[in-house]
């Protein structure tokens, strides 16, 4: 078993964060649950420094002191942080002044998007042990593997730091993954914007006219109540309801309830009469207004472009051992030859290393051409460079 300290009680806590304070250096991650409430739900946080693995226990003590150490000088290194960002900032109400994201750099080193397991039994030559994916975080008492599991996910993870710094330091990528890292960090997490909520459903971004209008408001009342409730918003109604209701407008609760998506746990107590309210003021609404990405067409000239550069970016990214999507997806490229100001191959190192490559071919100044091997090379056009 992993050793570790098991904290439950505010003065053990107290005591863990006097001595973090001093760190320069230090790893964290979270367990949590969140299957049947919109926010959520911590049940565990693993810290780890120097030769200290400490498993705190939220249920039994409050987790917001610990801001002060996220939002202090020490490094926060974590493994695939994204969700865990968002658990501390809503258990904490912070999020980590600086941070390292191993999963993130190791794209960087030729590792592609690996899980903690992988990354440590190819760095380290460790085989951490498998955990139970429908482990209960939230039961207690956890039990003996339950713990060293958990105390397994912070235990190596300054090791693997200290080795990805030096290899991308060697092969001059370190600012690359910081970068990334950074811009992982500033992501907006917390609090959605209700109003924002429609666009995340797929089959309501294709909705034009009275029926856009209806699915964003519907949308964002449906986001709502879920936050109000702390349920999934698929448990208030689903997407297929909420696009089915959009385009049928129904105006009583029969027509309602006949429509695809919608059944009678949807419409319990007042909902339907919500539900039908929303409807009716958003019939007459003006409809969303695009997005500035909706309505950057790419020129018809320009789509066979993307399928090529997209053939030549997945040649780079083995070249230059590194993931792929971290390099650029299709969609960046759409949004790069688009003009999209915010396109991230238009910005810092994807710049230089896709986007230049990329805008000197569509302009006609470099070529692609195959190698003889099988490979492609992008080369000046005679008479261009």
């Amino acid at each position: 078993m992993t050793e570790h300290r098991w904290v439950e009680d505010e003065a053990s806590f107290r005591a863990v964060l006097d001595e973090l304070a001093g760190v320069d250096v230090y790893a964290v991650d979270t367990e949590f649950h969140r299957e049947r409430t919109y926010y959520p739900q911590v049940a565990l946080v693993q810290l780890a420094w120097a030769d200290q693995i400490v498993l705190v226990d939220p249920l039994a003590v409050s987790l917001q002191p610990f801001a002060e150490i996220l939002e202090g000088d020490g490094l926060a290194v974590m493994h695939a942080a994204a969700q865990d960002l968002e658990v501390l900032e809503q258990a904490c109400g912070a999020i980590p002044r600086r941070l390292f994201d191993t999963q993130l750099a190791a794209g960087f080193a030729g590792h592609g998007t690996p899980s903690l397991t992988n990354l440590a039994e190819k760095s380290l030559g460790i085989r951490l042990p498998k955990g139970d994916r429908l482990t209960d975080w939230l039961s207690r008492p956890l039990n003996r593997d339950q713990r060293s599991y958990a105390a397994d996910d912070v235990a190596y993870l300054v090791e693997l730091y200290r080795l990805l710094v030096k290899q991308l330091e060697s092969d001059q990528r370190l600012a690359w993954a910081e970068e990334e890292c950074e811009m992982l960090r500033t992501r907006v997490f917390g609090q959605r914007d209700p109003a924002d909520a429609w666009l995340r459903i797929k089959e309501a971004r294709h909705l034009r006219g009275r029926a856009a209008a209806i699915a964003r408001a519907l949308a964002a009342w449906r986001e709502q109540r879920a936050m109000d409730t702390d349920q999934p918003v698929r448990f208030v109604l689903a997407d297929l309801g909420v696009v089915g209701i959009a385009q049928r407008a129904p105006r009583t609760v029969d027509q309602l309830r006949a429509v695809r998506g919608v059944d009678g746990r949807h419409l319990r107590g007042t909902q339907a009469a919500e539900i039908l309210e929303v409807v009716a003021q958003a019939h007459d609404e003006p409809p969303p207004r695009a997005r500035v990405s909706d309505t950057m067409e790419l020129d018809r000239q320009l789509r066979p472009a993307v399928t090529l550069v997209s053939a030549w970016l997945s040649q780079l990214s083995r070249e230059q051992r590194i993931e792929t999507s971290l390099l650029g997806t299709r969609s960046d490229i759409e949004a790069f030859l688009a003009h999209d100001p915010d396109a991230r191959l238009a910005h810092g190192w994807r710049h230089d290393l896709v986007g230049e490559p990329v805008r000197r071919l569509v302009e006609g100044e470099a070529a692609l051409a195959f190698d003889g091997r099988g490979g492609l090379v992008l080369e000046p056009r005679a008479g261009r460079a």
